[in-house]
């Protein structure tokens, strides 16, 4: 596994002078940490699904779920955190932002795949990242079913269960397996419909998972070519994202633009550029 020590942002001190001051991360020691809280946070919501009640609740539509398993393992997310490291702010999709000092973030995701969670369905994950002024440092995404954990360090590789993995050299749109995914308001996901509906004939294939981050991870270790998807939050992409780029992967919105809510793309360097280029001729970033 990688280790070593990365710089965190220049904090500058109080006063009439302001003097610079270089603060170094432990990599390896915060991407343990990382991971420890994401099995721990997991297991809490396998655990939950094995009970009679899931407590299932609606966010922005009707398709929009969160359990009482979702807040309990952003909670417990959060104590974990805040008892390590009472410094470091934390986003979450489920809580309000709690905000830090040290110019580190962790961007977390309790169950990614909710409605695949509701329905007793093994692809979900807990997603883990850490950022720091530059983006994610570590990220972890923990599917806690299946018992896989995704890992990533920047400037370090992408690992799966301790072995390292890398994205397809696939060059080929009728050769790629794709993945994408479909937003919970009814006019978006009709515009998702029209634009896959154009994609599926030029390419070997579409899988829809139900889980971003895992989506992400498995273009990472192969299992897919590519994948796309309009709606992603900070918390979707943050881990998955760093775990592509480390596995030798593109991550990317339209014309240049960073992957963001418009539109994520990922894939292996091969087949990236076509692609954006498939995706950009048909709009695909474009707001329902």
């Amino acid at each position: 596994m990688p280790t070593g020590v990365l710089p965190q942002p220049e904090i500058a001190s109080p006063g009439p002078v302001r003097q610079r001051l270089t603060v170094t991360v432990d990599a390896a020691s915060l991407l343990a940490l990382a991971e420890g809280i994401a099995r721990e946070a997991g297991d809490l919501a396998r655990r939950r699904r094995a009970g009679s009640d899931l407590e299932v609740s609606t966010k922005s539509s009707p398709t929009d779920v969160v359990t009482a398993a979702d807040t309990a393992a952003e909670a417990l997310i959060r104590e974990l955190v805040s008892r390590a490291r009472p410094d470091d702010a934390i986003v979450g999709e489920e809580g309000a932002d709690t905000p830090g000092s040290s110019g580190l973030s962790w961007v977390v995701d309790p169950i990614d795949g909710t409605v695949n969670y509701v329905y007793g369905q093994a692809r979900y994950a807990t997603s883990i990242a850490v950022e720091d002024a530059e983006g994610p440092v570590v990220a972890v995404v923990h599917a806690p079913v299946t018992g896989e954990t995704w890992t990533a360090v920047r400037g370090s590789g992408a690992w799966l269960d301790g072995r390292q993995v890398r994205t397809t050299a696939c060059p080929l749109l009728d050769a790629a397996l794709i993945a994408t995914g479909f937003g919970y308001r009814a006019e978006r996901r009709a515009r998702q419909a029209a634009v896959v509906a154009r994609v599926l004939p030029l390419v070997r294939d579409i899988r829809r998972g139900g889980a971003a981050s895992l989506d992400l991870c498995e273009v990472a270790c192969g299992r897919l070519d590519g994948y796309y998807e309009q709606g992603l939050q900070r918390w979707d992409l943050a881990a998955g994202g760093l775990i592509v780029r480390e596995a030798g992967g593109l991550v990317s919105g339209l014309a240049g633009r960073q992957a963001s809510e418009a539109i994520t793309v990922a894939a292996g360097p091969a087949l990236h550029p076509a692609l954006v280029d498939l995706l950009t001729a048909l709009d695909a970033d474009q707001p329902s």
